[in-house]
């Protein structure tokens, strides 16, 4: 009978599993798959807060807007920054993937830094539960991606997940059902951009903005030497001279560029590995390293921590979706899964 009343909830509220990310936002829903997938952005009004776009419609204005109109982040490093733009675009995301249908509250599993304060988790809590949340779970990113990339999280071996996003890095090495050794740095894809755009600056008096530096990254961005290095042509205005330029830059250049933030994550992969149990960590010299979130699509990231810890890295293919997905699984089965949970 409980089996039933619970089913029904279920079936009835929608219950979604969202990665409230720092870049963007994923909702997954109960026996749908990933039904969200957006830009973490909101542009409101300069003088009121008053919210005119969410998501990639947001994501479009980036840079394109007048001096009463702002963009505004709501999660920073992973975490929540500002409350009530926070909440306004939980419930705007909720409200889409929910599109109408449900008529009882949903329960949400939000996957939260393993790094993350106990203030930190109530300001996802509320935010969530004044979104429209009947009940609120939490789980640690680094679980949910072992459960989406397929680790067997259940057994006494050592699994170890590289999950590099927009905002934070988390490392964790799972057995067990738990979180043997973490760590967690607050450099990751966003830091990346940010070095990007200062390099063009001091090298060529050259301004872009964050979607441009973003683009260069994803197109000659790399981590380690390229077989054959490539150029682009990058667009911007000349800071010297107020007009707009051109400058051809090469991946070489970025690779200097973005060596501080990108050494930042190898060297929270040495410390977490320096701190595993020796059992597990023979573990990871058979099993190796997994990489994940959108940073893992770094080029050359798999490499150069490869040199760097002698380990088998591998980069799972749904790098970019396997920590909402493992939230969801999480959600979907959660006589198997509920003690995972914070």
């Amino acid at each position: 009978m409980i089996d039933r009343i619970t089913r029904f909830f279920s079936l009835a509220s929608r219950d979604m599993a969202i990665d409230l990310g720092t870049a963007n936002t994923l909702i997954y829903i109960k026996g749908e798959g990933i039904v969200l997938n957006e830009p973490s952005v909101v542009m409101v009004t300069e003088r009121d807060n008053d919210v005119i776009a969410v998501g990639a419609e947001a994501k479009s204005m980036v840079g394109r807007t007048p001096d009463t109109i702002k963009t505004v982040r709501p999660m920073k490093d992973g975490v929540i920054a500002d409350f009530k733009v926070a909440e306004e675009m939980l419930r705007y995301f909720i409200n889409k993937a929910r599109n109408g249908r449900g008529f009882i509250k949903p329960k949400i599993a939000v996957c939260v830094p393993s790094g993350i304060t106990e203030v930190e988790k109530r300001a996802v809590r509320d935010s969530a539960e004044h979104a429209g949340a009947r009940e609120v779970l939490l789980i640690q990113e680094p679980m949910a991606a072992a459960i989406g990339a397929d680790l067997p999280i259940h057994t006494p071996t050592g699994n170890m997940v590289v999950d590099i996003g927009g905002g934070t890095t988390e490392v964790a090495v799972i057995s067990l059902d738990g979180i043997v050794a973490s760590n967690s740095v607050r450099v990751a894809g966003d830091e990346i951009n940010e070095a990007i755009d200062q390099y063009l600056k001091k090298a060529y008096n050259l301004l872009v903005g964050e979607q441009t530096a973003e683009q260069i990254k994803l197109q000659i961005g790399t981590a380690y030497p390229l077989d054959e290095e490539e150029t682009m042509t990058v667009k911007g205005r000349d800071l010297v001279v107020g007009i707009p330029k051109t400058q051809k830059v090469t991946s070489r250049e970025l690779r200097e560029a973005t060596k501080e933030p990108v050494n930042s994550i190898v060297n929270v992969v040495l410390q977490t590995l320096e701190q595993t149990p020796p059992e597990l960590s023979a573990d990871i010299v058979d099993r190796g390293v997994i990489l994940c979130g959108g940073g893992a699509l770094l080029r050359g990231i798999d490499r150069l921590l490869n040199k760097e810890t002698n380990l088998p890295i591998r980069v799972v293919e749904n790098a970019l979706t396997c920590i909402v997905e493992g939230t969801g699984r999480a959600l979907d089965d959660l006589e198997r899964y509920g003690k995972i949970f914070i």
